[in-house]
């Protein structure tokens, strides 16, 4: 009985892929691989191309990544082993609380507080200074593919940090006790000990953080600007999969039109696998050449 529970998992996802494959076969058929590589959507002459959603998803869940993941693996740290237990203790929960916020929340902060100060303040900063750089170029129009990287750097901070705190926790206490008995500072107790023997556990937070990230929503289709372009300056507009998905499949009249979303939504859904399977690998090869600490 629980094989055939462990079965039905993979039987549902089997499922959820033939479905989305044989919706968006229209397109898959007439596109075939033009629908990747295109840059054209355009509903009424049925011309659709996904290169520009695909973009937006990659570029900005990525960046978000780099950014969080600092972010929270220090503030992980300063958690478990720099406060006092009872400020560690008080801290913990309030960040697990920030993973609890509707998306809708964030997204509406986000078009009405952070994108105007944007606007105002970092954007109109980063063009005056950094203005020779592709990644700043344009006019500062505050919703972005740089507000959709913050809002989403936002976003999966909390996620990463309960994980990399429940690892970090996890390390034994004797891993500790013999890097200070080698006469290492706290410090290097931390750098030798603590997060060599975690590294494989904050590897996989960071997997799902991006997990999230890619498939954020409502907050990103907010704050994004929904412009379907390619552009290597972040303070443009762009668009992503599941933004896309949730503004025109409520309007779609068409089977194509349809079939179009279903595609991507099957792209998705691939991504994200694909995202998993080398995250596994790689947390798979980490823990096969690591046995510990390097105290």
């Amino acid at each position: 009985m629980t094989t055939g529970f462990a079965f039905s998992i993979l039987i549902i996802l089997g499922l959820m892929l033939f479905q989305m494959a044989g919706e968006s076969w229209p397109a898959l058929k007439q596109f075939g691989w033009q629908f990747v590589t295109g840059r054209d959507w355009d509903a009424v002459q049925g011309h659709f191309g996904a290169l520009p959603y695909l973009y937006g998803s990659v570029v900005s869940s990525v960046l978000a990544l780099l950014l969080a993941t600092p972010l929270s693996i220090g503030a992980a740290i300063f958690i478990t082993e720099i406060a006092p237990k009872r400020l560690g203790s008080l801290i913990a929960p309030l960040v697990e609380l920030l993973a609890a916020i509707p998306s809708v929340i964030y997204g509406l902060w986000g078009v009405l507080v952070m994108a105007p100060w944007l606007q105002s303040t970092v954007e109109p900063f980063l063009i005056e200074r950094f203005g020779f750089l592709p990644f700043f170029q344009g006019a500062p129009y505050g919703v972005s593919m740089l507000a959709a990287v913050f809002i989403l750097m936002i976003m999966v901070v909390p996620i990463i940090t309960s994980i990399t705190r429940e690892v970090l926790l996890a390390v034994p206490q004797s891993q500790k006790e013999a890097a200070i008995a080698l006469g290492a500072t706290r410090w290097e107790t931390i750098m030798m000990a603590v997060l060599p023997y975690g590294r494989s556990g904050i590897m996989g937070a960071a997997i799902l953080g991006l997990g999230r990230a890619v498939g954020e929503t409502m907050a990103v289709t907010m704050v994004i600007g929904n412009a379907p372009q390619i552009s290597a300056s972040l303070l443009s507009p762009a668009y992503t999969m599941p933004s896309v998905i949730a503004n025109e499949f409520a309007e779609a009249v068409s089977k194509l039109h349809t079939a179009a979303l279903m595609e991507i939504g099957l792209m998705l859904l691939v991504v994200t696998l694909i995202i998993n399977a080398l995250a596994r690998l790689l947390i798979w090869g980490v823990t096969k050449d690591s046995s510990g600490g390097a105290a």
